[in-house]
């Protein structure tokens, strides 16, 4: 075993040197390492026993997919826009289907052609990123709404997985199965995610003095991997639970802690699973398939390309960001080797699917920088080919899509939303509570104390842990500003808000009912009459509802913590950013180099805003934020500018704020130079008898005077009234040519 991981680690290292070198994706180096200590490459030295190197490549999918929650939070699916929603699912449900379609066309079986659509469907997050790194694109506005469909495509992945586990476990489509998995993966999601958002929040708030880094390091381990065996233990994959940790860790302010921390064992353990990637690679298969190789190729260029150009035009964005968009997308990586091995863990995939889905995912990772540079002239090409009443319907569509995408603001809607978000989130809660109640705490008290005693015990304890969320449940948000507005201006909505009171009500009292027929096998009047009294009590305890109310607010606070945090620290663009009312009009941060001529100056003398046409929406300096700066706010070097203004202004600044650099001089190095000599006081020295303030070796010579010796041997500081002496040996520390001056005194 350990030579085996001595091998992968030192062809891996071997390969990531020779990959960084030439500029290229790491993710292809491994692949190549894991080719060249595989058992198809048989010139060097190949891995012995590969089940335990799956074994750590099943660890590594774990550690990817943690580091991926503690990336993209669930917030970040109702952050995302309309326009990556939109894009996200047409590429899904396109790719989906052309990878089918494909599959089949070559004959293969329907779980090799579905599993193939799956792999094709999602783009490299990570590629992606580094793509547009190097072609200097991060600050365009195209990037952002492709870094928003990655976050959906990436959580929309996970979601995939169950269902293609579903589907590969029953081996068919079986409609009722497949809505009992999604019903349940949606019940155990809001579960998770609201219990975890509130318990580990507070559990690393409480301990946050006693975590270091290696103990932070062990409890968030320990938390992804508890949430991994609970996952497994419901049904899901190890994948999906280290992901759902991770998107829970994501919404703590030790999120960025947690994430460097695990960086390092990511970066093993994933290298290691990519490295088996590439053990999977047969040449000889290769060759045999090279025809579905180039075919599922040019679906996953041309398809993507398309079904991605198509998704954001529709969104209502222009023609242009619409092509930007789509060509940065034509490309598969770490989720489709991650389909894949789910595929042949589970035992439904042929062989040769792996490998064929390595070969695309290389050439099309090679291929993603030139396809982004390719969006800009085929957009040229297709606006001047495309008749011109097609393009003004898609600049009226663009800029009807920039005008209609504002938020609902009807109060019939909102209070709608409202209140079924709080009963769903709440029911979940309450239903979860119930089920362990029965599971554990009623048996328990069954055995302490048999009989009537127990039950009443049990029924009261229940009850009262349920009486916050009942509460919730029934009157929380019921008499909100909607409410109220809409049963004093429309007289339709009395009825409907009624009978929206009175099911609330009903839903509440149905936990009742079930914890008093399941524990006294009470029917009819009796159970209702004592429902109704407890629901009744539960309205009327003050006590209840205030701890109704701090549930509610730890909850809240626990979900914008971080966001609070990141957008004062200037980590996080605010929410004003997304709504800016011109398209054209985008938002970016910009860091004042620490040598720009601009440091020192007041943003009146820089006139930023008339030179450039954007505007300084905020300062951020280390953890100081001046928000709306006024025009005598100096600017210094390593601020950071938040920045309001359009693509092309955006670029004219950017480029001036790295020219405000000042240029060094050959000779400032060496005239620079600090250097340490020895003064020798002697009778007719000119210092001799005077003291340091009357010598003026700081104020004239531009010398520091770093200690005096004495005839003695003796070393000193100074005072500045004592007078030197003959004999005197002083230290002074200045540049080499004010020394010399110095010197020559």
């Amino acid at each position: 075993m350990i030579k085996d991981l001595a091998l992968i680690l030192i062809f891996a290292g071997a390969m990531t040197l020779i990959f960084k070198k030439l500029g290229q994706p790491l993710v292809l180096g491994y692949i190549v390492a894991g080719f060249l200590a595989g058992p198809h490459f048989g010139l060097l030295p190949s891995v012995v026993d590969t089940v335990n190197v799956h074994l750590w490549s099943d660890i590594g999918v774990i550690f990817l997919l943690f580091a991926l929650g503690l990336e993209f939070s669930f917030k970040k699916i109702l952050k995302v826009g309309g326009t990556a929603v939109v894009a996200a699912l047409v590429i899904i449900v396109g790719m989906i289907f052309l990878g089918f379609t494909v599959g089949s066309f070559f004959g293969w079986q329907k779980m090799d052609a579905l599993f193939l659509g799956g792999m094709i469907a999602m783009s490299s997050t990570t590629i992606i990123y580094k793509a547009f790194d190097d072609l200097g694109l991060r600050k365009k506005q195209f990037t952002g709404l492709v870094l928003s469909i990655l976050i959906l495509e990436d959580i929309l992945a996970v979601v995939l997985m169950v269902m293609l586990s579903t589907i590969a476990v029953s081996n068919s489509v079986n409609g009722f199965e497949l809505v009992r998995s999604i019903a349940k993966l949606a019940f155990f999601l809001v579960l998770w995610f609201v219990v975890g958002l509130y318990v580990i929040p507070i559990l690393l708030k409480k301990t946050r003095k006693m975590l270091s880094g290696e103990t932070l390091l062990i409890v968030a381990l320990g938390l992804c991997f508890g949430m991994v065996v609970f996952a497994a233990a419901m049904g899901f994959s190890a994948a999906f639970g280290a992901f759902i940790m991770g998107s829970i860790l994501a919404e703590t302010l030790e999120a960025e802690r947690i994430d460097k921390l695990v960086s390092p064992v990511k970066d093993l353990f994933g290298a290691v699973f990519f490295v088996s990637v590439g053990m999977m690679v047969d040449p000889a298969m290769i060759l045999q398939y090279a025809v579905p190789i180039i075919v599922i190729t040019l679906t996953v260029i041309i398809g993507q390309a398309t079904f991605a150009t198509i998704g954001v035009l529709l969104s209502g964005q222009s023609l242009k960001t619409a092509f930007e968009c789509g060509f940065s997308l034509t490309q598969i990586g770490e989720f489709a080797f991650i389909i894949a091995a789910l595929g042949q863990s589970l035992k439904v995939t042929s062989d040769f699917l792996y490998p064929i889905v390595v070969a695309v995912s290389v050439i099309t990772i090679f291929l993603t920088p030139y396809m982004i540079r390719l969006a800009e002239p085929v957009y040229g090409f297709v606006s001047r080919h495309l008749p011109a009443k097609w393009l003004a319907v898609a600049d009226r569509y663009a800029s009807r899509g920039a005008t209609t995408a504002t938020e609902d603001t009807s109060s019939w809607r909102k209070y709608l939303k409202s209140t079924i978000g709080t009963v769903l989130i709440y029911g979940i809660v309450s239903f979860a509570i119930t089920a362990v109640a029965f599971l554990w705490f009623v048996p328990l008290m069954d055995n302490i104390l048999p009989g009537a005693v127990g039950k009443a015990i049990s029924a009261l304890v229940i009850l009262l842990v349920l009486g916050p969320f009942l509460y919730t449940i029934s009157l929380r948000h019921t008499f909100s500003d909607d409410f109220k507005t809409l049963w004093s201006e429309n007289r339709n909505y009395v009825a409907p808000l009624v009978a929206i009171v009175v099911i609330r009500m009903l839903i509440a009292m149905g936990f009742i009912f079930y914890v008093l027929y399941s524990l006294f096998h009470l029917r009819g009047i009796p159970v209702f009459l004592l429902a109704f009294a407890a629901i009744m009590f539960i309205l009327s305890s003050r006590l209840i509802r205030r701890q109704s109310l701090r549930i509610e607010s730890n909850f809240r606070d626990n979900l914008r913590a971080r966001d609070v945090q990141a957008e004062y620290l200037g980590k996080k663009q605010p929410e004003y950013a997304s709504r800016l009312i011109s398209k054209d009009l985008h938002f970016a941060d910009f860091t004042v180099p620490g040598d720009s001529e601009w440091a020192g100056k007041t943003l009146a003398e820089l006139n930023l805003g008339r030179r450039f046409s954007i505007h300084v929406a905020s300062i951020l300096r280390g953890n100081v934020r001046i928000n709306v700066p006024e025009a005598h706010e100096h600017i210094f070097p390593q601020d950071v500018l938040q920045v309001i203004g359009t693509d092309t202004d955006m670029e004219v600044f950017s480029l001036e704020l790295k020219a405000s650099g000042r240029v060094m001089d050959d000779d400032i190095a060496i005239r620079s130079e600090m250097v340490l000599r020895q003064v020798i006081i002697h009778e007719q020295s000119p210092f001799n008898g005077k003291t340091i303030r009357e010598c003026g070796i700081r104020k004239d010579y531009h010398c520091l005077i770093a200690g005096v010796e004495t005839k003695d041997g003796k070393l000193y500081q100074p005072a500045v009234d004592i007078p030197f002496t003959t004999g005197d040996v002083v230290w002074v520390v200045g540049q080499k040519e004010d020394v010399a001056i110095l010197l020559q005194t």
